[in-house]
Parts: structure tokens; C-alpha cells; sequence
């Protein structure tokens, strides 16, 4: 199985990095042209169009500024040791040994407004850019429209030197809508994660995203080859419920405490 999830608005560039073998991102003449595009905004425009705050918008003008290559140690880190968020949490990184990283790197993809498809141990430099942007540029209206079927493409591939079929989608449908389905070679999973709550069950967005977290490091840890196994899963008290389940939506649920 390959795995498939978001990134993170927050970042850490801070916290020290065990002795790991990063990678390069393998669509950076793609991330380039956006930077380039992003370049020619001011920090009014940024703020406008991702609808953040001025202090947030100069920072992400100096990023893209300061953006440049090639990346090393001294300017990027690790995807999977940058991003912190909700998910990150559920991933807990600091929890793997080398053998969970090297799956990791085998298994799980993180899906990105700049640099498309990443890998965990791909260094990035540090950005905001969310894919739902509607960041107009050469290819067209909206990040979707720049990425096309790039990052389908290239899962695609990554499937087949996983020798898998099978996608487990855990990220938002956000990030998720950069991808084209019908072009990946098996069916794609997507787990469900609710929570009850006054007696009704429901998707609660802070704990599904660490939830989706939870699932990644489970599969990757335990070696979960089988969509079948991740019946198996029962992290932090969720316990799959066939009765709300589908083949391709499998829905764990969490009784209120």
C-alpha cells in the first residue's frame, strides 16, 4: 500500500534532526516556476489571496524571496521532520527507528501546494501555499490547474516501484482533489474517523486529522500490507465498525468517554 497525506501549516525548523539520509524533491523545476509566480506578489496580494494575517503574508513574501537552490542541509530539512500539525502529531516521528523511516520513504507520500508530492525524507525549504489557492499562473487558475496529472503521474509511479495497487488516501479532500483517481493503477481507500458525540457519531476535524496521523505510523510501523489488516486498527480507542463501512470506506468510530 502507498499512503497519501496532507501537509502542515505549521512548521519546526527548530527542533534537532536524528542522523538521517534526505533526499531531493524530485518536482523542483515545478516548485520553481510557482516561486517565481509567488515572487511578483506583494505581502498585500499574499495576504488577500490566502486570507492570512500582514505578519504571516511578510513572512511568506521573505520565504519566497529567500527560496533558492539546490537545497542541503544548511537551507531545507526533511519533510517529515518539518511539518507540525495536528496529523504530525498522530505520525509522531519521533517514535521511528531507521527501518520506520526506510518504510516511510517507501510508503508515505505527503501532498503539497509547492513541491506537489513529497516523500518524508525529501528536504524542503520552508513555504506557505496551500493547494486550494487560486494563485493564477501559466498553466492556469489555481494550483490544480499548474499541477494537472504531475502528482498523479507520479504516485502512479511510486505505486509501481512499491509494487502496490493500492492508494490509502489519508489526506483532506483538499489536497486530495490534485489527484486523479481513474489514473491510478488499483482502488484508492479512504478510512473514516468519527467520534461520538451527544449519542451521534460524527467526523470531528482535530481528531480525524490526528486520527489519519495514527493510521500512516500504524501501517508503516506494523508493516500493514493488506487493505483487510487496517480492520486490525485501534489506536487511541477507535475500533472499526463494519455495519458503517464500505470496502473502500472503512469507518472507525470512538465511543464518547
Amino acid at each position: 500500500m502507498l499512503i497519501v497525506v496532507s501537509p502542515a501549516k505549521t512548521l519546526d525548523y527548530e527542533t534537532p534532526l536524528p542522523a538521517v539520509r534526505a533526499t531531493q524533491p524530485r518536482l523542483l523545476e515545478d516548485s520553481e516556476v510557482l516561486v517565481e509566480r509567488a515572487r511578483a506578489l506583494s505581502p498585500a496580494d499574499i495576504a488577500g489571496l490566502m486570507k492570512v494575517s500582514d505578519k504571516i503574508a511578510h513572512l511568506n513574501a521573505e520565504r519566497f524571496a529567500q527560496w533558492s537552490r539546490p537545497f542541503d542541509k544548511n537551507n531545507a530539512r526533511p519533510a517529515l521532520f518539518a511539518f507540525k500539525g495536528d496529523v504530525y502529531t498522530g505520525l509522531d516521528v519521533s517514535r521511528f527507528d531507521g527501518d520506520d523511516l526506510k518504510a516511510a520513504q517507501q510508503r508515505l507520500r505527503i501532498l503539497s501546494g509547492l513541491y506537489g508530492l513529497l516523500r518524508p525524507l525529501d528536504l524542503m525549504q520552508p513555504y506557505r501555499l496551500e493547494m486550494g489557492t487560486r494563485l493564477d499562473n501559466e498553466r492556469g487558475k489555481d494550483l490544480y490547474q499548474f499541477w494537472g496529472e504531475t502528482i498523479t503521474d507520479q504516485l502512479a509511479s511510486d505505486m509501481k516501484a512499491a509494487d502496490t495497487e493500492v492508494l490509502i488516501n489519508l489526506a483532506s479532500n483538499e489536497y486530495f482533489k490534485s489527484v486523479h483517481p481513474k489514473r491510478l493503477p488499483g482502488p484508492v481507500i479512504e478510512p473514516v474517523f468519527q467520534d461520538e458525540k451527544n449519542g451521534k457519531y460524527k467526523v470531528i476535524s482535530f481528531y480525524a486529522k490526528k486520527a489519519r496521523g495514527l493510521m500512516a505510523a500504524w501501517i508503516l510501523q506494523n508493516r500493514v500490507e493488506k487493505p483487510a489488516d487496517l480492520k486490525k486498527f485501534r489506536e487511541a480507542g477507535y475500533r472499526y465498525d463494519k455495519e458503517a463501512s464500505t470496502d473502500t470506506r472503512p469507518v472507525f468510530r470512538r465511543p464518547e468517554q
